[in-house]
């Protein structure tokens, strides 16, 4: 069987600011000073993070329709995509006319023509490559997206592409009291990250080789994405990470044994960083040591949550420092109340 391997890898991100300073200079009277926000904000284990949204705008985005913020996703989207896309292919040597298949993930923002025609043009891209747009499945939508990715490049023969792009401060709420709403607005960021995918057995870049996914549809209400008059609101239970914990085990435990491998085999962890309470239901439901999720803690500290990018960056943040020595387990959880995995090897 062709073999698809991730050969390169590319980020984009819009302006940066420290968290402190969002909530002094915006969240604040967005909360009305509300004590338990502020503990919130400062207790997300978030220092910085991006958004294409200037935050002397975010009570002016709190009245926007939501069809006045998809038109301002068709406007700032394609260049942080262009970028991210671009930087992945000259990380792979690839030319942009060899891509068979760009694949583009996204839950917060929607149009036809749509990013991916953007892309298609900008690049440009062949004119007979392949066009997927993986929509509104959350913060996990980046492993079945590389799923699709992978299985085209085994068919194929060809590269292809995967771009994960998330403007969440578009979607920004106006003010409430509700502590689901707090913790959204503390976490949330904007990013875009892509990885060019090749087939062949040899490169620097790690194989994929496996999936798994879980789906606890008795817990589907515990994290939602409802699209409303003002943009998308999310709902998230603070159950969300007992409900992790429970499924986390099984869920890498049968991806790990039906490859021959056990948890400590391992040798990094790409986990999405949720939140601080997510990585440790992780942690604590594979018996890691706190070390193994330094890389997603870093991410969330830098990057805040970007929703489906988040794990790209974490993937990233291990590349980074070289081939992964053994094993790379990515996991990413989602609505539905889904969990997806997938095993990486060198």
């Amino acid at each position: 069987m062709v073999t698809a391997r991730i050969a390169g890898l590319g980020t984009a991100l819009p302006a940066a600011y420290e968290q402190d300073l969002l909530w002094r200079n915006a969240f604040r009277e967005h909360f009305s000073g509300n004590r338990i926000a502020k503990r919130v904000f400062a207790d997300a284990g978030v220092v910085r993070r991006h958004s294409v949204t200037d935050p002397a705008e975010f009570q002016a985005v709190t009245t926007w329709s939501t069809g006045e913020r998809m038109r301002r996703f068709i406007e700032r989207a394609p260049p942080l995509g262009l970028s991210a896309v671009r930087q992945a292919l000259a990380d792979a040597e690839t030319d942009a006319e060899e891509v068979g298949l760009m694949a583009v993930v996204s839950c917060t923002g929607y149009g036809t023509p749509g990013l991916d025609i953007e892309l298609a043009r900008s690049l440009p891209l062949s004119p007979d490559a392949r066009r997927l747009l993986v929509g509104h499945m959350g913060c996990h939508a980046a492993i079945p997206g590389l799923g699709a990715a992978a299985e085209y490049v085994q068919a194929r023969s060809r590269p292809a592409v995967l771009l994960c792009l998330e403007l969440t401060s578009l979607h920004l709420q106006p003010p409430s009291s509700e502590i689901e709403q707090m913790i959204t607005h503390a976490l949330f960021a904007d990013a875009a990250a892509a990885i060019v995918l090749r087939p062949g057995d040899e490169g620097p870049g790690p194989r994929v080789v496996d999936f798994a996914a879980r789906t606890d549809t008795a817990k589907s209400d515990h994290m939602t994405w409802h699209v409303t008059d003002l943009g998308f609101r999310m709902g998230l239970s603070p159950r969300v990470p007992d409900v992790l914990g429970e499924h986390i085990g099984p869920v890498v435990k049968d991806l790990l044994s039906r490859n021959g491998l056990e948890v400590s085999d391992v040798g990094s962890w790409a986990v999405h960083p949720g939140g601080p309470r997510v990585l440790d239901a992780v942690r604590d439901g594979l018996d890691l040591d706190p070390s193994a999720l330094e890389a997603s803690r870093t991410v969330l500290a830098e990057h805040g949550n970007c929703s489906s990018v988040t794990v790209m960056l974490v993937i990233r943040e291990l590349l980074e420092h070289g081939p992964p020595p053994g094993p790379m387990v990515a996991v990413a959880f989602g609505p539905g109340l889904t969990l997806y995995a997938a095993l990486l090897q060198p």
